[in-house]
């Protein structure tokens, strides 16, 4: 017989909150097409994006997390003490160590919450709930904090004509606690390792420290351009419209719905193209309230999940107790899906 104590958990989860922070500079096409050959109307046709927020100096990664937490603290409920983890999904938190995660849980007040980051690109917000789905069901925290935060700005190569214009800055947090009913259905996740090349950073830092500074990237002054993030457009295009749908659909499966039970669908704001063929493909009906948050915000990578949950939810698009698909694709490539329950 066993020695050890069984773990005592809720029997579910559930978000029971959101927050959400849009830095303050708004950044229209017109400001990006000063440094690429373009139109606005080829961004807008091609990504559905029209404008962006760029963060300030005072606007970084542990500010904006802060300030998103706060509010899905807040709608939660509860006080940042009861917080027992702190979850965060960046890729564009410079310090290679300490986590962000432990000064967010520091400056937010939490009473000395396990804190650590996570690498999971644009599907890192469906990773970090389904890790704070497991902690609240295993009993190991009573309430989860998990932040997507990006300063995807500091990452963007204003002279690459094809990714320029895409990405934006933002945090979204939400706060995952116990429920006596399913609010959280089972995650369908994975990677797809041998496209890893079709979305990175175009130089490492190993190799901007230690390489062949004459073999570096030169911007049109000459200077060594910073590390940025560049893809393969069409194949990914491709890979989304085609393999995230099916993804989609075995969330759906999981978590024994089908698209008529759905009130509102979130996918990562990666392309307004790559969501509107989803939607055909999934076939979702009418009814079904979509996300399009990146008209306004961008590809905001981890954060633009809660970022679209929280802007839903605070116009009255979507209410408290919808069904909703939530899914995130991306470097990696990895993805995650799953159905939640509004908050």
């Amino acid at each position: 017989m066993s020695k050890i104590n069984p773990s005592k958990g809720a029997p579910y989860a559930r978000i029971l909150g959101v927050g959400g922070y849009r830095p303050t500079r708004v950044v229209p096409n017109e400001v990006i097409l000063e440094t690429i050959d373009s139109s606005d109307e080829w961004i807008r046709s091609r990504s559905g994006i029209e404008t962006r927020h760029w963060a300030g100096p005072e606007e970084t990664v542990a500010a904006m997390s802060v300030e998103a937490s706060g509010k899905a603290i807040a709608d939660a409920g509860i006080d940042a003490e009861q917080i027992g983890a702190v979850v965060v999904s960046t890729v564009s938190h410079f310090s290679q160590t300490p986590a962000i995660a432990t000064v967010i849980a520091d400056r937010l007040g939490t009473n000395k919450a396990a804190a650590f980051d996570i690498s999971a690109g644009c599907a890192g917000f469906g990773y970090g709930l389904t890790l704070a789905k497991g902690m609240v069901v295993e009993g190991s925290a009573e309430y989860v904090l998990v932040i997507g935060v990006e300063r995807l700005s500091d990452l963007t190569d204003l002279e690459d004509r094809a990714t320029a214009f895409l990405f934006g800055d933002g945090a979204g947090a939400v706060v995952v606690g116990p429920s006596k009913e399913p609010a959280i259905g089972p995650t369908v996740w994975g990677s797809e390792g041998d496209k890893a090349e079709t979305i990175k950073q175009t130089v490492s830092w190993d190799r901007l420290h230690f390489g062949d500074r004459s073999a570096l990237p030169l911007d049109s002054q000459g200077n060594i351009k910073f590390p940025a993030i560049t893809q393969e457009g069409q194949a990914v295009f491709r890979w989304a419209v085609f393999e995230m749908a099916k993804v989609a659909q075995q969330a759906l499966d999981a978590a024994g719905i089908s698209a008529d039970d759905l009130d509102v669908f979130i996918p990562h704001q990666a392309n307004v193209r790559i969501i509107d063929s989803m939607v055909k493909t999934l076939k979702l009906p009418e009814h079904v309230t979509v996300a399009r948050d990146i008209r306004t915000t961008g590809n905001t990578s981890a954060a633009s999940i809660p970022l679209a949950m929280e802007r839903l939810l605070a116009t009255g698009e979507a209410k408290s107790g919808d069904t909703a698909l939530v899914i995130g694709f991306g470097a990696g490539l990895v993805y995650a899906a799953t159905v939640v329950t509004l908050p």
